[in-house]
């Protein structure tokens, strides 16, 4: 939304025209016609990466533009959604709340492809529109464009019945769009806390802050292999890259350069497709008030990021959970989950089982964060066990012992956002440790006193006015 609104919202000759060139716009007929959310200017945006070797009109990319960017072969015959994130945008152009979603993420598709990873929502419905399109004697550029749109269709209906929202913008950039856009507007700022060098993605980085571009920008949020949390790290990654491309964009070198916004247009029309009908140029007046410091990118919660299924090792994820935090974080009233979701077996059953003892240490930084922590689940019939305070972490995680795994995954449904699942066999029968970590932004992360007093202690989100450093 930063990349076309900035072509849009400067007051100069240079902006209008640029606007009148982005009349060759790709567009595609997705959204319901009776999409619509609580008011007219409110917007909710699903924004995703296609790993796909076509560009926005269907052409098949050159074999040496797919090599110089390490990007292998399509092997199950259809494209996948590898980014997927729902930007949300209050009436009248104030803040933004950007929400990723893991792309193996494990959820009902619509359609009725059944229970899989969400980035296969797209690809299930592109392959069966493929297939009888073919018989129908369509092919080339023609069937590419079609089949991709029949997908959208499903990962817009799948990521709708997921999180709650009425997606009404859709928004896709390609495979090569990260190179050609990075490179239009001279590179992009990011900051890397450790070292890293990754065959499989290509991204060799040095530590600290350095601007990148074109094969560098795509391998730079493609690298999951190597991080110490995985596709959860890549989707930081993802937003530490687009915030600060957001910030470029919107800037003043990059709106008063009629060479940049001339190739900042030529990679959109390539790269990017947008549903049909979206009018961009009152999107981008309805932005004025948006500044780039104004977005903040969250990622929703999970359960378990080892999640064994007949797909391989998914994200576990709870979708009442999921609907309650977004609806949450755009202000809108959270539905209560069920006492299942969140409750120790025992206290929903009445059984006579005894609740896990629950030992919590606090890495957080957050003074008096374990004692909260563990009140709440007390709160919840579990046990309470010893808190101490240890090494500063980033993760926040749920251990757990032999034939405590049901239990641990109460806890980490309750404590919410990215909580890490780990199994030690050394743990003491009957007792569960709870690791915070800097991320943790559950119950009881920001009590009043805390915020007002001490707002370091709160885990800064990642924001475009803001220094991302990422692993």
């Amino acid at each position: 939304m930063g990349l076309v609104s900035a072509l849009v919202l400067g007051a100069t000759y240079v902006g209008w025209t640029q606007y009148a060139k982005l009349g060759g716009l790709t567009t595609a007929d997705v959204i319901d016609p009776g999409a619509s959310v609580g008011s007219a200017d409110e917007q909710n945006i699903l924004l995703v990466g296609l790993d796909t070797r076509t560009d926005a009109q269907g052409n098949q990319l050159p074999q040496s533009i797919l090599d110089q960017l390490h990007a292998g072969d399509a092997s199950d015959g259809g494209d996948n959604t590898d980014t997927m994130i729902v930007i949300h945008i209050p009436a009248g152009g104030g803040g933004a709340v950007a929400f990723s979603i893991p792309r193996d993420s494990y959820v009902q598709l619509a359609g009725g492809y059944g229970k899989h990873k969400i980035n296969s929502a797209y690809t299930y419905a592109q392959v069966a529109a493929a297939n009888q399109l073919r018989a129908k004697g369509v092919g080339g550029a023609d069937l590419n464009v079609q089949a991709a749109q029949e997908g959208a269709r499903n990962a817009i209906q799948t990521v709708q019945q997921f999180t709650g929202l009425t997606i009404n913008h859709f928004a896709a950039v390609n495979l090569v769009g990260f190179y050609d856009i990075s490179r239009a507007i001279g590179g992009v700022p990011v900051c890397l806390n450790a070292p890293v060098n990754d065959s499989f993605s290509g991204a060799k980085f040095p530590a600290g802050k350095q601007t990148i571009s074109g094969t560098q920008a795509l391998a730079f949020v493609r690298q999951r292999h190597g991080l110490p949390n995985g596709d959860l790290d890549r989707i930081k990654r993802q937003q530490a890259f687009m915030a600060s491309m957001a910030h470029t964009v919107l800037s003043a070198g990059t709106l008063t350069s009629p060479s940049k916004l001339s190739d900042l247009t030529d990679a959109i029309k390539k790269d990017v497709t947008l549903d049909k009908g979206w009018d961009v140029l009152s999107f981008a007046e309805q932005l004025r008030n948006l500044s780039g410091g104004n977005v903040q990118f969250q990622t929703i919660p999970v359960l378990n990021v080892d999640y064994k299924t007949s797909d391989g090792d998914s994200i576990e994820v709870d979708p009442a959970q999921v609907k309650q935090f977004v609806a949450k974080a755009i202000g809108g009233p959270a539905a209560q989950p069920p006492a299942t979701s969140s409750a120790p077996e025992s206290t929903v059953s009445g059984g006579g089982t005894a609740a896990a003892t629950v030992d919590v240490d606090n890495g957080s930084g957050v003074n008096g964060l374990a004692a909260r922590v563990l009140q709440s689940l007390t709160g919840q019939g579990f046990t309470a066990g010893p808190t101490a305070n240890v090494a500063t972490r980033k993760s926040t995680s749920v251990v757990y012992g032999s034939g405590e795994r049901a239990d641990a995954e109460k806890v980490a449904r309750f404590l919410g956002g990215n909580v890490l699942l780990v199994s030690d066999s050394s743990l003491r029968t009957g007792h569960l440790r709870v690791l915070l970590g800097t991320s943790y932004a559950g119950p009881d992360a920001q009590p009043v006193a805390a915020v007002s007093t001490s707002p370091s202690n709160v885990p800064a989100p990642i924001t475009a006015a803001a220094d991302n450093c990422v692993n």
